[in-house]
């Protein structure tokens, strides 16, 4: 066997034929659209590894582009299992930033601004100078906004018509947020910083106008390759249009099919319209499933499959057509579709499944609850702690920061000083055993069991890397070496597996997996949530769904409640998407309801509907009646309403018509909307509110 073959054979004798087709064509544009679970990740690292191995590229000169530090971690972490460790691989953003970082001085001058970590700060001490009110919530969601903006490229001074049409995000109009889009600007100069948007902004204007710069960039990477290309806002696409210059040696990998992000202004466009810009680039489709039963890839495609029978509204274009994956696992249990009486209800049955799946042998580490918004997960912590099952909240308290993982740093650092060549596992359990690591779990829960959780997912860790660097792979695999790794790790918080059911929400759980998920709160206004009013919206929602599926390798259990509360009014609906799915249902939302429900609001009535005459008032419409006629609310409901929003106001530190005006109270008083939908439709009942309260309105409603 000559060098070539031996090299095929170790770099690519383990991929499928069409990873094998992406892995061994190293030149000119390519287009991989690739599924879920279908080894994109391991295609692309291959790919490079070839490459690297092959001579047709050099390491330093081969950028990988993600989305996430710990993607970005993790492609570095196969990379070097592959022998390729000199290849850049990184964020966007810290692409973005290393570059800013060493062309800053020559190009601008003096030191670099500080970078902003967290925007609430500035945004509040903006929303001040303007003398306007904001929450946490309110500063949150103008947070995100600005983030939009930015990354379309807009200004303060272009938002206005651009962001025409989009919902008034905390309440605010359009003109209100340009304005503080602009203070925000404003504060940030006086403070001489910068946010992370900005770091993509100047390094986009720097290789736009100075052609050195640009040049030597240009010089120093000769080949890209961008991850979950679908998600890619028009900032980063001009960032990566610079980079790339007049070259094609591009190769771009997405599944418009989980385009999550739009709201954060990822549009998968670019995926979709790549053969346009490169007419002559290589097409190749991964629809090989190797992580799902299939079950459960059959599940995922009749999810994606109807949406292409209902076409879309306003003589749209069509909505692209979805790959269809195939399953590559055995066959195993069937997806499982259950209603609850209520929330409660839904959580204890969930734990009792997740109990018998312990039970069975699943490990706690490969569970998790998906759920639409991160307020779902209460009910589930709950449910859990009562049945003595560890947890984990994915987005809580990073793994790195935890006090007991620094203080196992600290002396995995000083081990490493005296430590020789002796084999990594029993030193680093040796290490751990005076902080109270052992063998077997304790018997105990809190902080006792979360301790040893944290110490037991670095030992581990420690096993895995010697497994796959040191003895089992014929090298050395040091003591030393898991420090720098652990190190590397906690830069990018790519956090070890921790013991423990993961609780996440769905947007949380892209780029993850589980041999067992649950799908829970799939019921009308959560799945799709209450304001996706526009078919691009919901669609989008189905998207989501679509990834929470496809999370899951063997067990899966999709379940929603009729009612929040115990005891409460059984007003929910599951969620249309599983129309024609789950047993015993329609095959579509009009077989169930004789029409497509309309998500827009309706307009407010121009005459009284007591007794006929012409509604004057801004306050009149909202009610519906003139303000002779008597009101038609209970005054026990009312009065409930107008305590809840006293005690809302007082917790948030904000005037009570923040939260609804009088008008709006006495309209959702008369109304007593029985759904999410029904009060979306009452005037002073936006989006945003009605994410914020709207669950709160309803248990009132309930009750009362």
């Amino acid at each position: 066997m000559d060098v070539t073959d031996n090299l095929e054979a170790r770099i690519l004798g383990g991929l499928d034929e069409e990873q094998r087709h992406v892995a061994s064509t190293l030149t000119g544009p390519m287009s991989v659209l690739a599924g879920a679970g279908t080894g994109k990740t391991r295609a692309i690292t291959h790919r490079i590894a070839y490459g690297v191995h092959s001579g047709v590229y050099k390491p330093q000169q081969v950028l990988a582009v993600t989305f996430t530090a710990r993607a970005a971690a993790e492609m570095r972490t196969r990379l070097r299992d592959l022998g390729v460790g000199g290849v850049q691989a990184r964020t966007f953003h810290a692409a973005a930033l290393r570059q800013l970082q060493y062309f800053w001085p020559h190009a601008v001058g003096g030191p670099l601004p500080g970078l902003l970590d967290h925007k609430a700060q500035v945004i509040a001490e903006s929303a001040r100078r303007l003398r306007l009110t904001t929450d946490r919530a309110a500063i949150r969601d103008l947070a995100a906004e600005i983030e939009w903006a930015k990354v379309s490229m807009l200004t303060p001074d272009t938002y206005l018509k651009a962001a025409a049409g989009r919902v008034e995000p905390a309440g605010f109009d359009l003109t209100t947020i340009s304005r503080l889009f602009q203070a925000y600007e404003d504060v940030k100069t006086d403070r001489n910083i910068i946010d992370f948007e900005d770091v993509l902004l100047i390094t986009v204007g720097i290789l736009q106008e100075d052609a050195k710069v640009a040049a030597t960039v240009r010089d120093q990477y000769r080949h890209f390759v961008v991850d979950e290309y679908q998600d890619v806002s028009p900032l980063q696409q001009r960032l990566l249009d610079l980079w790339l210059g007049p070259r094609d040696e591009l190769c771009v990998v997405g599944d418009a099919s989980q385009t999550i992000y739009s709201f954060t202004g990822a549009t998968s466009r670019h995926l979709l319209e790549f053969t346009k810009r490169f007419p002559g680039a290589e097409v190749v489709k991964l629809v090989r499933d190797y992580r799902s039963t299939p079950q459960v890839v059959n599940l995922a495609n009749s999810l994606l499959a109807a949406r292409t029978k209902q076409p879309r509204r306003g003589g749209s274009d069509p909505w692209p057509a979805p790959l269809e994956l195939i399953a590559q696992r055995p066959t195993g249990p069937e997806p499982s579709f259950t209603e609850c009486a209520d929330d409660e209800a839904e959580a204890a049955q969930v734990a009792g499944r997740i109990r018998t799946l312990l039970n069975e042998g699943v490990a706690a580490s490969q569970i998790a609850v998906l759920y639409r918004t991160n307020g779902q997960s209460e009910a589930y912590e709950q449910a859990l702690a009562s049945a003595d099952i560890g947890y984990q909240l994915r987005g809580g308290e990073r793994f790195f920061r935890r006090k007991e993982v620094r203080d196992a740093m600290l002396q995995l650092r000083a081990g490493a000083r005296a430590a020789g060549t002796d084999p990594v596992p029993q030193l680093v359990r040796d290490i751990l055993a005076n902080l109270g690591y052992t063998a077997q779990a304790p018997q105990s829960g809190g902080a006792v069991r979360e301790r040893w959780e944290s110490l037991a997912a670095l030992v581990a860790l420690a096993d895995e890397l010697d497994k796959a660097r040191g003895s089992a792979a014929g090298g050395v695999f040091t003591l030393q070496d898991l420090v720098t790794e652990l190190e590397e790790r906690a830069a990018a918080q790519h956090a070890p597996t921790v013991q423990g059911v993961t609780l996440a929400s769905l947007h949380s759980a892209k780029g993850l997996e589980w041999d067992a998920v649950f799908l829970v709160g799939l019921s009308e206004g959560l799945m799709p949530i209450s304001f996706a009013d526009t078919d691009d919206a919901v669609d989008e929602e189905r998207r989501l769904l679509y990834v929470g599926i496809t999370r899951a390798r063997e067990h899966l259990a999709l379940s929603w409640s009729l009612a929040r509360t115990p005891g409460g009014r059984a007003n929910r609906k599951p969620s249309r998407f599983l129309d024609g799915l789950r047993p015993q249902s329609s095959s579509s939302v009009q077989s169930r309801t004789g029409a497509k429900p309309s998500r827009r609001k309706q307009a407010a009535p121009a005459v009284c509907r007591v007794c006929g005459t012409m509604l004057n008032s801004g306050a009149e419409r909202k009610v519906g009646r003139c303000q002779n006629c008597p009101p038609t609310y209970e005054e026990s409901t009312f009065d409930a309403l107008r305590q809840w929003r006293k005690d809302t106001a007082l917790e948030a530190s904000v005037p009570a018509f923040v939260v609804f005006t009088d008008a709006t109270l006495v309209a959702i008083a008369e109304a007593r909307p029985q759904s999410m939908q029904e009060l979306s439709r009452l005037a002073g009942v936006g989006p945003a509110k009605l994410e914020r309260y709207g669950e709160d309105v309803l248990r009132i409603l309930s009750d009362n």
